[in-house]
């Protein structure tokens, strides 16, 4: 993100003699993050992780493709997957991500990163409601680290906004702390975990994962036999930190996370269901009470300036990553 997510690490020696070295260090040039062609082996490298590990139910098996956020949901889902289907996916059907573009920004530092825009088979290429693409950011730490996936968005077409490029073909990214948006990247999380607990501040656009998930949180708060409490806290550091590209409007298209926990309380005399899913990563014994932990990803449009413009969240990718029972 910024002036933190891509570059050169390596030290290229230009000369040698005998009196010195000549160094040029590339971590501080302004270079692609990645080629067409290392972005394309990425993610088939992803996916072919992440299909094996989804046909054996297995999170060792993708273990070194994913991070961040979507690697928090994705190992946590395969465990408790494993638990309830010790043999494999029985329903497995493979993944396949094609048609895609790579959207590959300039700049200087560790880590690098780059946007997957892709089509999956798990739509309908019709242009209606059931169309969508696979945004899959992809971040590597150093020269010797694998590329990882970090985020994914799963969006329609018509949501995603058209991308700054340079006269290359390269992408600008947002840096954390971009003054000229209406929030900056690295506020974002913590923003929004205070918006989702208390619904302030009040900067994101209403809508489904902003005041229509408080609504149905207020609605789910206190049922027969049952109440339930939420907390949010921001996630925005190393693997999880926000990730960015500049708009064609000068705005910007972030992804980043949050942690989520609903702590369910039931009344005397009552039994909490508990879901297989949920049982398989459960420590403790469920008493009276259990609290969930989830990792949310968002994707998130921000504009320019401080005249009214509120950041849209047009996606969330929500997964239980914990359980515990008192």
């Amino acid at each position: 993100m910024g002036r933190a997510a891509t570059g050169l690490a390596a030290t290229v020696v230009l000369s040698l003699t005998a009196s010195a070295c000549v160094t040029v260090h590339g971590e501080r040039e302004v270079v692609p993050a990645a080629t067409e062609a290392e972005a394309a082996k990425a993610l088939a490298g992803f996916t072919a992780a992440y299909n094996k590990a989804d046909k054996a139910y297995d999170p060792a098996l993708d273990a070194q493709h994913v991070t961040g956020a979507l690697g928090a949901i994705n190992q946590a889902g395969l465990k408790a997957r494993q638990v309830n289907f010790p043999n494999g996916n029985p329903q497995h059907i493979p993944l396949e991500l094609g048609d895609a573009e790579y959207v590959i920004p300039k700049k200087a530092g560790w880590p690098r990163w780059f946007l997957a825009d892709t089509d999956s088979n798990r739509d309908r290429d019709n242009g209606g409601d059931l169309d969508n693409r696979w945004l899959v950011v992809f971040v590597r730490s150093g020269v010797d680290d694998t590329w990882k996936a970090a985020y994914l968005a799963i969006m329609s077409p018509k949501e995603i906004p058209a991308l700054k490029r340079d006269q290359d073909g390269y992408a600008e990214p947002v840096a954390p702390d971009d003054a000229a948006l209406a929030v900056a990247p690295r506020n974002l999380s913590e923003d929004y975990a205070s918006y989702l607990q208390s619904g302030t501040p009040e900067r994101f656009k209403p809508g489904p994962h902003t005041s229509g998930w408080r609504e149905m949180r207020k609605k789910n708060a206190t049922v027969l036999g049952m109440s339930t409490q939420y907390i949010d806290q921001p996630m925005d550091t190393g693997a999880f930190a926000p990730l960015g590209l500049v708009t064609q409007d000068g705005g910007a298209l972030v992804f980043f996370a949050v942690k989520n926990f609903e702590r369910q309380t039931a009344a005397e005399g009552v039994k909490l269901k508990i879901i297989p899913d949920v049982k398989a990563l459960l420590t403790g014994e469920v008493k009276s009470t259990i609290t969930k932990e989830r990792i949310s990803s968002q994707v998130v449009t921000v504009p320019v300036g401080s005249g009214g413009g509120q950041p849209d969240i047009l996606g969330r990718l929500t997964g239980l990553t914990a359980a515990k029972g008192s």
